[in-house]
């Protein structure tokens, strides 16, 4: 193979298996498909519908952080290969607690689809603020994508009570996506929609800005936590999801379903 030839992955030193999806991705979409299945036909319903939407949410977490590097890496910053990052590996992402097992128990206990934090980005090498808005902007809008991917179905009118478990795990993943959606375009200091406006604020407000984002999630729960707020958000996500057709009878069951311990 001629030098011009040869994959430009390796030309900047990257290795393929820095691109392969991981054994363990892998492995999170074949638990999603085949659990699906068992809601589809009723097999353990309750627990397939929690395998359904737990399996279902780690694949979103592990598509959401890869949009991040994915489009890191364009950018310019290569040690996103090096890290892992383009492999889906969750194991790779540099903070699994708040990436994979907090989100993870925050679905289960409250029903909301929590962002994560796990792509450390160099941004020193990417130039432009438009590309450092744009890595921000790639994990929500990995969020929004799958939201409208799961609605589509609910377009057609299935027959939604010759499967109820299914659809309602359906229902209730796009309505994860919706609110991981909403909850990452928060401009939150440490969250997605903060890291989209931080380029483009002065410097002073930056280093401001720096120093408030480690405590991001205490934010996110801090303005959640107060009842007027709380009351804002989910009346502008019930809103939303009713705009786009998801059914509320549909993924409230859902909820109940995948906590079968309670029955």
């Amino acid at each position: 193979m001629s030098d011009w030839g040869r994959d430009y992955r390796l030309v900047m030193g990257v290795p393929r298996a820095a691109f392969r999806p991981s054994a363990i991705f892998l492995a999170l979409v074949a638990l999603f498909a085949l659990s699906g299945l068992m809601a589809w036909h009723q097999v353990t319903p309750r627990f397939a519908v929690f395998l359904f939407v737990v399996s279902g949410w780690l694949v979103s977490l592990c598509l959401h952080e890869y949009a991040h590097a994915l489009v890191a890496y364009r950018s310019g910053d290569r040690d996103v290969a090096h890290r892992g990052y383009l492999t889906l590996n969750p194991l790779k992402y540099s903070n699994v607690l708040l990436s994979i097992i907090l989100p993870v128990i925050v679905v289960l206990l409250g029903g909301i689809g929590l962002p994560g934090g796990a792509v450390w980005v160099d941004h020193a090498a990417i130039r432009g603020r438009l590309r450092k808005s744009l890595i921000s902007l790639a994990g929500p809008g990995t969020n929004l994508l799958f939201t409208l991917v799961l609605l589509i179905p609910f377009a057609f009118d299935p027959n939604v009570f010759a499967h109820l478990e299914f659809w309602c795990g359906v229902a209730l993943l796009a309505f994860l996506q919706l609110t991981a959606t909403v909850l990452n375009l928060l401009p939150v200091p440490g969250l997605d929609g903060g890291n989209m406006i931080q380029p483009w604020l002065k410097p002073n407000t930056q280093k401001v800005y720096s120093t408030l984002a480690p405590y991001g999630f205490i934010l996110l729960f801090a303005l959640l936590w107060q009842p007027t707020i709380n009351r804002y958000f989910f009346d502008a996500i019930f809103w939303i999801g009713d705009g786009l057709g998801l059914d509320r009878q549909l993924y409230a069951f859902g909820f109940e379903l995948i906590r079968f311990w309670e029955r």
